[in-house]
């Protein structure tokens, strides 16, 4: 890793110094306290929440009647119970939707909650969701947000009338001239997807209902967690100082993620309410996949009016956001986040945007680490690309030809934003002669000479940090931001309090969740009072109850080093200020003459004491501080830039306080046989201001870059076409390794912000708005394409690439019926049987036969000709079920067809389908046995992901055919690839 910085160090001590993390030693010893690990009060119990398999239905009834005669089950949370105790959460829009913790009249997404059953520990609460019974009636589901738009689309929300629950149109300078007047427009569509992040530790709550004072106190890992208090409050219908909400020492990480948490808060809250009791939840890994919350998927159709030499002159954009079933908060911040640098780095001041929010059945979407930013900068700089494209122009002076140029900062952008600081130019060419760009290139070059696919992509973007309060009410009409009142502004908090003994103690209201909060806070206050960085204890633990706070306090859009931390600075300054004070009254000196170093404060030359002695007099003898001077030392400073103002009129928004300037170029190689991308080189320059610790940096830079590889070549949250989740396991979703994250080089500069305390900007999400559309725009220059879609995954790119698909078999049929709810599977495939056709449709018929080769079944049992009931047990995974199932044969046409159908229901989930089965006679007397199958599965075994399931039920499936083949030739059948292949080319016997 390599740094440079574009002015001298502005101080010297620690801040600005690599300094290793002070919260390691005990979270490396196993010492750390999470959420799990904190106490609770005696007499809690545990929850499990049962929760909804289908994507979009009516619930009929929920009956809870068995569950609560089990032992150890204390009470069963319904919808009902929701509606009596609390109300709908607000939403950021003006429309008539209703979102409850509970679903109370439709479910709306797979895994949404239905009911919470509390018992005695998890184990028995976990048994007990499978007594529950629910009663549905499936709905047609709307998946794709562009079909959601239409007027036939099936509705989630009837009050609403429309999917659309929001649709904005904001024009900025004059777009229509500048495109009636360039001579190129250049139009690219673009699909940002879904993706979430995956900390280590999921989703936690603690709750407990205090009837005698009718508060809710509440304990979780909730990053915030002050932003949507309010938003709790008036759910639960409590004034704000009733519910008391804490958060643990330490997190398991977050990223965005656990801003998702609030629903469970109050859900917790109303357990808690229910049965009397403190009510604890823990979540899973398959309920955080499947019903936690995601990044929000975009569709962009973007459009540059662009001149000969590439100067881009307007852009227009046409976004709709898919925020899942149901616009959550503090959706929809993705869409307005970014809203006032639309035009990103450049100096575009013709802006046209069209925004519509819409609701499809999918998880509700939240914040994700740079929320926002991957969907803008995904249009915005793969629009760049495709513009060099089409005018045979070299990227990267595209890109330099429209940057902002230096001198001119701050810079106010079309749309509102006003860039703080940078020097975009000597950024890229810090880049260009750091990153060795030139040798890259002369590697392309050889690559392609070889014949091998080989790309550079480039990314120039402003990351955001410090959000404005008011950027999100940009979703709302002038006339209705006039009715509401202006919100605006970003106030951050800190206390810095000094005992008698001279210890010093810092309270931040902020939540981190592993990025070294505490080591830069003693860092700032070791330097401004001279003590050891080690004698200094920040304490990052929030209690609304007590602590010092604002609805704008909490750990978000990369804050801290800003905002958090430059409250740290303030309130040390007033602690110094007040001591050198007490200092020079004792000495007789100016208060400028006071210093602070090596735990003394002292005069140059002159006398000194040691700073617990200074400190203690404010405490031991406050009747002899000077007058004025009160006693006790504890500041708390509340912080919000001026800069931040309310939307005006015209819609013009400071979306954010800060932007850092990232340049970032890749090369790329693809594996023409299989489709992989392999990164050869990554170059990442930031310009993030003033810089508090590097070694934190290049830390939250490297987090930021490894999540984002993940965005781009693997993650993705995919659904059918019948809303089923099919990315419910780590198997199923795939997240970045050690052994997949190639190393970047860094480089830095700084121009420190004016606007902030110690002209630090943010730099935690940069990367994850950067780093995915770098990728995508090296995958783009290496096969001359401009359909671009993320995850790049092999297969994906693989198709892209193309490959001649050998023709169907002759006589194959693909006829398998659709099957309506839970988790929808399909596939066909064939397998080659030494008989006869009739032998094999004789075989299948007989009832010993077709019980050996059901896998797993106990027993099969005839109750009418070909109709049978069975005993069966599946294993998917880590879930495992015994099913009562039906088991029968149709559409008899002996011998040369058949359907084989089953269903059954356990504790576990139900399933059902269907495989039409055709038999071809083969010229060596053999069978070519063709099925066709499409099953649903819904409950706990839907729960483990639809790719799981389709490789579980493709195997399942398979085993009955090969059993058949095994048990008519009386030995093992070869059922590899190679067989199989054979058997499509026309090899080996087949016609």
């Amino acid at each position: 890793m390599n740094m440079q910085k574009s002015i001298a160090e502005a101080t010297i001590g620690h801040i600005g110094s690599r300094q290793a993390r002070v919260e390691d030693a005990a979270l490396l010893q196993g010492q750390g306290r999470y959420a799990d690990d904190m106490a609770t009060p005696p007499g809690t119990l545990q929850a499990a929440v049962v929760r909804s398999p289908h994507a979009h239905a009516r619930i009929r009834s929920v009956d809870a009647s068995r569950a609560l005669t089990m032992k150890g089950v204390h009470g069963v949370l319904t919808g009902d119970d929701v509606k009596r105790w609390s109300n709908p959460f607000p939403v950021g829009v003006r429309a008539p939707m209703e979102h409850w913790p509970l679903a109370v009249d439709k479910v709306r997404y797979v895994g949404e909650p239905v009911c919470v059953v509390i018992a005695d520990d998890r184990y028995l609460a976990e048994d007990a969701l499978d007594a529950v019974q629910v009663e549905y009636e499936p709905l047609t589901p709307i998946i794709d947000p562009e079909a959601a738009t239409l007027n036939d689309a099936p509705i989630l929300h009837e009050a609403v009338g429309s999917n659309v629950v929001n649709e904005r149109s904001f024009r900025y300078g004059d777009p229509e001239r500048a495109f009636a007047e360039a001579p190129h427009r250049i139009t690219l569509k673009v699909q940002y997807p879904r993706n979430s992040c995956t900390p280590i530790e999921c989703y936690v709550v603690l709750a407990q209902y205090l009837p005698a004072s009718e508060t809710y106190d509440v304990m979780a890992n909730f990053q915030g967690p002050y932003a949507l208090h309010s938003v709790m409050c008036r759910a639960l219908n409590v004034p704000a100082n009733r519910l008391r909400l804490r958060t643990p020492p330490d997190s398991g990480g977050s990223f965005g993620i656990k801003q998702g948490v609030f629903p469970y808060v109050v859900l917790m809250g109303l357990a808690s309410r229910k049965v009397g009791a403190p009510v604890k939840w823990v979540e899973d890994r398959l309920e955080h996949l499947q019903a936690s919350s995601s990044a929000t998927n975009r569709v962009c159709e973007i459009e540059a009016a662009v001149e000969a030499n590439g100067r881009v002159t307007a852009l227009r954009y046409d976004q709709i956001d898919d925020c899942g079933a149901y616009l959550r908060a503090p959706e929809p911040a993705t869409f307005y986040r970014m809203h006032g640098n639309l035009s990103g780095a450049y100096t575009i001041r013709n802006l046209a945007v069209r925004n519509r929010v819409v609701l499809t059945n999918k998880m509700p979407t939240g914040l994700n680490r740079g929320f926002g930013g991957g969907q803008v900068y995904f249009a915005l700089e793969r629009l760049m690309q495709h513009v060099a494209a089409e005018l045979g122009l070299d990227p990267l002076e595209v890109i330099q030809r429209n940057l902002v140029p230096a001198g001119v900062f701050p810079y106010r952008a079309a749309a509102g934003a006003l860039l703080d600081s940078g020097d975009y130019p000597a950024a890229v060419e810090l880049a260009r002669r750091k990153g060795n760009l030139d040798e890259l290139l002369q590697r392309r070059d050889q690559a392609r000479a070889e014949g091998r696919l080989y790309g550079i992509g480039y990314a120039a973007v402003v990351e955001p940090s410090i959000s404005n309060m008011g950027y999100i009410t940009v979703a709302m009409t002038p006339e209705e931001r006039q009715k509401a009142g202006p919100k605006n502004g970003a106030v951050s908090t800190a206390t810095v309090s000094v005992d008698p003994l001279g210890s010093v103690t810092a309270h931040v209201s902020s939540t981190p969740q592993g990025q070294g909060h505490q080591t830069v806070v003693a860092q700032i206050i070791s330097e401004l009072l001279g003590v050891k960085l080690e004698s200094i204890s920040v304490n990052v633990e929030l209690d609304t109850g007590k602590d010092a706070w604002s609805i704008a306090s909490g750990n978000y859009s990369s804050r801290f080093s800003g905002a958090v931390a430059g409250s740290v600075y303030n309130a040390t300054l007033k602690i110094r200020e007040r001591m050198a004070a007490i200092a020079a009254d004792m000495w007789q000196v100016s208060s400028t003459d006071v210093r602070f170093a090596d735990g003394k404060i002292f005069v140059e030359n002159g006398p000194s004491q040691p700073f617990h002695r200074v400190a203690g007099t404010t405490h031991w003898s406050p009747g002899l501080l000077p007058e004025g001077a009160t006693g006790g030392l504890r500041e708390t400073a509340f912080w919000t830039p001026p800069q931040l103002e309310a939307p005006n009129d015209q819609d013009c928004i400071n979306s954010s306080l800060c932007y850092g300037f990232i340049l970032d170029f890749c090369g790329v190689e693809i594996d023409r046989v299989t489709g992989q991308v392999r990164i050869d080189k990554y170059v990442t320059t930031h310009d993030a201001g003033r810089i508090l610790n590097p070694m934190l940096v290049e830390g939250q830079i490297l987090g930021a870059y490894s999540q984002a590889l993940g965005v781009a070549l693997m993650e993705e949250f995919a659904y059918g076409e019948d809303g089923s989740f099919l990315s419910g396991t780590l198997a199923d979703y795939l997240i970045p390794t050690a052994p997949e994250v190639v190393d970047p080089v860094i480089l830095h500069m700084e121009t420190p912000s004016p606007f902030t305390p110690l002209g630090a900007k943010g730099v935690g999400e940069g990367n994850n708005m950067s780093t995915p559309v770098c990728i995508a725009n090296a995958v783009a220059d290496a096969l001359g394409r401009s359909d671009i879609k993320l995850p790049l995954t092999p297969s994906r790119v693989r198709s892209m690439i193309g490959i001649d698909e050998p023709a169907a078999p002759e006589g194959l049929v693909m006829d398998a019926p659709k099957v309506a709810g839970g988790s929808a599977l399909q596939a066909n495939d064939l397998v080659e049987i030494p008989a006869s056709p009739q032998q094999v449709f004789d075989a299948i018929l007989d009832p010993e036969t077709l019980k050996a080769i059901i896998p797993g079944c106990h027993a099969l049992e005839l109750e009418s000709e070909n109709h049978y009931r069975a005993d069966v047990t599946v294993g998917v995974g880590m879930i495992r079920a015994r099913f009562a199932a039906r088991v029968a044969l149709t559409d008899l046409d002996p011998p040369h067809s058949l359907r084989l159908s089953g269903s059954g229901n356990s504790p576990m989930g139900s399933a059902t389908g269907s495989a039409k089965i055709n038999l071809v006679a083969l010229e060596n007397g053999n069978t070519r046995l063709e099925y066709a199958y499409e099953a649903a599965v819904t409950g706990k075994v839907a729960a483990v992901g639809g790719r799981m399931l389709q490789s579980a039920s493709r195997v399942i499936i398979g085993q009955i055919f090969t059993r058949l083949a095994q048990r008519l030739s009386g030995k093992p059948i070869d059922t590899s690839l190679w067989q199989r292949l054979r058997a499509l080319l026309g090899m080996g016997g087949t016609k």
